[in-house]
């Protein structure tokens, strides 16, 4: 590959995982998780990151008295691969409940079973990928095209992973949903392509999405007083 072509090849990897990290998840990335994605805008999270969520403009934050945390669910079903096992999927939603039960506490009781005045929360892991692995509808295809090029050249690359979730929260007296949001972020790095993920290179941005969604209730909170 002539130096030229390289330079552009690194350039465009630069530029496409800055704008994945930056920019919220398109609707061909949606998983079908969630019923309704078509009052969906495009917004800013508690940490100032671009997410898809909408929020009933009538639900009464005050009504809720608990929350009860659905266990996380892995979907579409996945894939596994030598890269990303079944084990760190599993590992992923485990922890993705612990960081939501330690995060959404704060600000509600946990409920053991959804009751009366309780916020439903419905949380899914939708993607999981390094380069062009994982499950769909989340394969960075983009970003792979052009890092193999840049593997060929250059004879190896970090391989970045990447995660999505959607969330979905329902009011438990009336099971309507009052709630949804999409996001996806990037783990961290792996080595190389031989490189296993594990669940520690995902605890950053579960433990991220947890904490918005934590201040975020917060802050809907206090503006409805």
């Amino acid at each position: 590959m002539k130096l030229s072509l390289l330079a552009h090849s690194l350039c465009m990897t630069t530029f496409i995982l800055t704008g994945c990290a930056s920019t919220a998840t398109p609707p061909e990335e949606y998983s079908g998780f969630l019923k309704d994605y078509s009052l969906l805008k495009q917004d800013k999270s508690a940490s100032g990151v671009a997410v898809m969520r909408w929020i009933d403009p009538d639900v009464k934050v005050s009504k809720f008295t608990s929350v009860y945390i659905e266990p996380s669910q892995l979907y579409p079903k996945p894939q596994p691969t030598a890269q990303i096992p079944q084990g760190t999927l599993q590992g992923i939603t485990q922890y993705y409940d612990q960081a939501l039960k330690r995060e959404i506490g704060k600000s509600l009781p946990l409920a053991s079973a959804p009751g009366p005045g309780t916020l439903i929360i419905r949380p899914a892991i939708t993607a999981v990928g390094s380069k062009a692995e994982g499950f769909k509808p989340y394969e960075v295809l983009p970003i792979a095209l052009v890092a193999a090029a840049v593997n060929t050249a250059a004879g190896g690359r970090d391989q970045e992973t990447s995660i999505a979730t959607e969330v979905a929260f329902l009011d438990a007296d009336t099971n309507k949903v009052v709630a949804q949001v999409v996001r996806k972020g990037a783990g961290k790095n792996l080595e190389n392509s031989q490189s296993t993920m594990t669940v520690a290179d995902a605890k950053g941005v579960l433990d991220g999405w947890a904490s918005d969604l934590h201040q975020s209730f917060e802050k809907i909170k206090a503006s409805s007083k």
